[in-house]
């Protein structure tokens, strides 16, 4: 751990800005011995984070859930474990919005419904839509104050109430299963496989600045992708390389590929 290295991981002054908080915080914990927390990340903050800290004892990505997106950095001493992160005083605080099941609000209406709110993205994690409800992920500090105001979404009328982490309905994501066969695992073979475009067309996406491997931008069309890897881009959506078989007679590479729908 170094932190003189959030220069070298940043790639512009808002990166650096948030480094420098999220080292203040963890160290602080660290040195006190105490719990401490960040807030939300998406997975390229994420990523940052993971390089700049490394992998210290004590310190764990967490969004509520295991395969959460958003996840705060969390420190815990060592007189503490895991558990500690589902308990009441968790810094992670699981809402549920109740709705009237015909209206069926989407993501984007209670992402801009929280943000209307007047509360900060970085506060909210996840959101959750269920059949009448739904489950989204805040920080403690503003879990009281989303209790108090947070009363619709859209012409959507809520009523909010807290609930443990571990009573979260977590909806099964929509996928699209692609079987195929690539001739390489290239970052630009798998997106045009993933959804069905050009190969050359999927490099000008990765080209521009378009694409991501789990979260973190990457401009090079060569750049391997190995199983398990998410890649997202702008304007087609989001993929994963789920499964890598082997080759084929004639030398190709049988592949799995989940597309997000």
């Amino acid at each position: 751990m170094d932190r003189s290295n959030i220069d070298k991981i940043a790639q512009s002054n808002e990166d650096k800005v948030l480094l420098a908080k999220l080292w203040d915080k963890i160290t602080a914990g660290m040195r006190k011995n105490i719990p401490a927390n960040t807030c939300f990340l998406s997975p390229r903050e994420q990523e940052m984070a993971n390089y700049l800290f490394g992998c210290p004892e004590g310190l764990h990505f967490f969004g509520g859930y295991p395969d959460a997106e958003r996840k705060m950095l969390i420190y815990l001493p060592d007189y503490l474990d895991e558990a500690a992160l589902y308990e009441e005083d968790a810094p992670c605080i699981c809402l549920r919005a109740a709705f009237f099941q015909g209206d069926s609000p989407s993501h984007r209406d209670f992402l801009g419904a929280l943000m209307g709110a007047g509360v900060a993205r970085e506060t909210v994690g996840d959101i959750c839509v269920g059949e009448g409800s739904c489950d989204f992920f805040v920080t403690a500090e503003i879990a009281p104050y989303l209790l108090q105001n947070f009363t619709s979404a859209g012409r959507t009328k809520l009523h909010l109430e807290q609930i443990p982490l571990t009573d979260a309905a977590i909806p099964e994501p929509e996928v699209k299963e692609i079987r195929d066969t690539l001739a390489s695992l290239r970052l630009d073979s798998v997106i045009a496989s993933g959804f069905r475009i050009g190969r050359s067309l999927a490099a000008q996406y990765v080209t521009g600045g378009k694409a991501a491997m789990d979260g973190l931008p990457c401009e090079k069309p060569d750049k391997p992708v190995s199983e398990g890897v998410k890649i997202s881009v702008r304007g087609l959506g989001k993929i994963k390389l789920v499964k890598v078989n082997g080759k084929t007679k004639k030398g190709r590479i049988s592949v799995v590929i989940h597309r997000y729908v």
